[in-house]
């Protein structure tokens, strides 16, 4: 199983709540958690342990965040290509991805792994800079990955379509 798969699992992206994440408002609402997450951890200095209260319902939305939504009425979006590139991905092992696509993904991957750490250890010694250069970083090397899993879409739909969704 691959790690993308697993990640899925843990989420609950099976079957139909890979549609219901696929919702703009899912992916918009999740994307945009990351500074309130910042911003909590940051807490920490003004509110002592009292920070864990945002903290864990962050994480709490995070975690039910993809199965909120509604199935979207049109997945003719930008964002609702970015989850269906990442399904597309995840299936790599049993529908074959392009092979121009791996080393960019895996690339964009390692270059978020660092990012994260970056800001992780921003948010340790609280070093502002290191935080926002951490923090965008991650935005960045994210909304790379999320265009490249458009473009898997994009390569994919026509040959591999995925059943109910019409993508024109």
């Amino acid at each position: 199983m691959t790690l993308e798969k697993r990640i899925a699992k843990f989420f609950k992206l099976e079957g139909d709540n890979w549609l219901k994440h696929a919702n703009p408002w899912s992916i918009w609402t999740r994307f945009a958690t990351l500074p309130f997450i910042i911003v909590a951890i940051w807490s920490r200095v003004w509110y002592g342990w009292y920070c864990l209260i945002p903290i864990t319902i962050l994480i709490i939305w995070i975690i039910i965040n993809p199965t909120l939504f509604d199935k979207p009425k049109s997945f003719n979006n930008w964002g609702s290509k970015c989850v269906l590139g990442e399904r597309y991905w995840s299936n790599r092992k049993k529908v074959p991805v392009p092979q121009h696509h791996h080393p960019v993904v895996f690339t964009l991957t390692i270059l978020q792994t660092i990012a994260g750490i970056i800001l992780m250890i921003g948010l340790w010694k609280l070093e502002a800079n290191l935080t926002v250069i951490g923090a965008i970083s991650v935005y960045l090397t994210k909304m790379w990955f999320l265009d490249r899993m458009v473009w898997i879409t994009e390569e994919m739909k026509d040959k591999h379509p995925i059943a109910g969704i019409d993508l024109i």
